[in-house]
């Protein structure tokens, strides 16, 4: 059960990859916060892979708690930011 976890913890990484192209690379500002909210997403269930292989995930789960609620309020403070801005689409 530890190399499915292992595998596809490495899978995970490679998608955690493909959001990192798109957060930095969007060609809007949108298409980037969105990118960097599913990075953090998908950052947050490799946290809890990390767990299930070190067979420590009570200590994970609060770890990836954590993240998922940093990384929500941050989307939320960067989109107020880009509104109150007035930022469009076509903008950037």
């Amino acid at each position: 059960m530890g190399n499915f976890f292992l595998g596809t913890a490495l899978a995970l990484c490679f998608f955690i990859f493909l959001c990192l192209y798109r957060a930095v690379w969007g060609p809007t500002v949108f298409d980037r916060i969105i990118g960097a909210g599913f990075v953090g997403t998908k950052t947050t269930i490799l946290l809890l892979l990390i767990g299930f292989i070190y067979r420590r995930i009570d200590m994970f789960v609060d770890l990836a708690l954590v993240y998922s609620i940093l990384n929500f309020i941050s989307t939320l403070i960067v989109s107020k930011y880009f509104i109150k801005k007035g930022v469009h689409s076509h903008q950037l």
